[in-house]
């Protein structure tokens, strides 16, 4: 069985590196190193020792420009110093031999603001989608519905059919370039996690339930192949029962539900050599 080697990367603003670390070792992968992104610009570690990498949530730069516009710009543009090779032709790299990236809250923002996803006609670097700031003009800090997508290729999120998990964020609007990357969204099944009423369990643009209004009350996002998924939620803040609003009152798990996320995405690997 394959090793699973996870590259959490850290630095420039993010915060929440060693909670999505404890997820990935808690479902059993082999190595988890959180890594400056620092040391992949001088050189020091590679994305190709690894065969998962996750984008943590977090302030990159403090948010300067939008949400993780300037980290993406520096991903786009660096160059590895002992190597001269471009930073963003080793995360290309890693994507066609086969990685998962997994970005949460401010790591999906890079995402998109880098162009990963949807990565439509397996092209990652065409910025057809963005997260914008929330309707309602504040920092929503708060628990969600999320209605799973049966259909989606998503690796992450296979067997699961809904999850409840916190956001905070003051920019995570789903917004798309028109209407037509919005139907190929959905034609496609790339629209994995939707915002959704406890209710019905069906999607919803009423707020709070959707706390950004996202279009199609979209809150999270994969690539065609399943193996690149963004979501505003944080499934690493809900990694035990202690974790939940309400395990005071309620007969829970003693597992998180956030940690299904990482354990499907530890079982895939381990099916192969990547």
């Amino acid at each position: 069985m394959a090793q699973v080697k996870v590259l959490v990367l850290a630095g420039f603003g993010t915060n929440c590196e060693r909670e999505t670390a404890y997820a990935c070792r808690a479902v059993g992968a082999d190595r988890v190193d959180i890594v400056h992104q620092a040391e992949l610009i001088h050189g020091d570690r590679r994305l190709d020792d690894f065969n998962f990498l996750c984008l943590p949530g977090g302030f990159l730069d403090g948010d300067n420009l939008g949400a993780a516009q300037a980290a993406a710009h520096r991903f786009r543009h660096a160059r590895v110093k002992t190597t001269g090779e471009p930073l963003m032709e080793q995360l290309l790299a890693f994507i066609k031999k086969g990685g998962l990236i997994l970005g949460i809250c401010n790591g999906f923002q890079l995402m998109v603001k880098l162009g990963l996803l949807p990565g439509f006609d397996g092209l990652y670097t065409q910025r057809l989608v963005s997260l914008t700031y929330n309707d309602s003009g504040r920092f929503e800090d708060r628990w969600v519905w999320l209605k799973v997508n049966p259909q989606s290729p998503c690796i992450f999120t296979r067997g699961l059919e809904r999850l409840y998990l916190p956001v905070r964020h003051g920019e995570g609007k789903f917004v798309t370039l028109d209407e037509k990357v919005l139907e190929r969204l959905k034609e496609e099944n790339l629209h994995t996690l939707q915002y959704a009423d406890p209710q019905t369990g069906e999607p919803t643009q009423t707020y709070p339930l959707n706390p950004n209004g996202s279009m199609a009350a979209i809150a999270g996002l994969c690539d065609p192949t399943g193996r690149l998924f963004g979501l505003m939620p944080h499934p690493e803040a809900f990694n035990h029962r202690t974790n939940h609003p309400a395990w005071t009152r309620e007969s829970l798990p003693e597992e998180g539900l956030g940690l299904s996320l990482f354990r499907n995405a530890v079982e895939y690997l381990r099916q192969r050599d990547v």
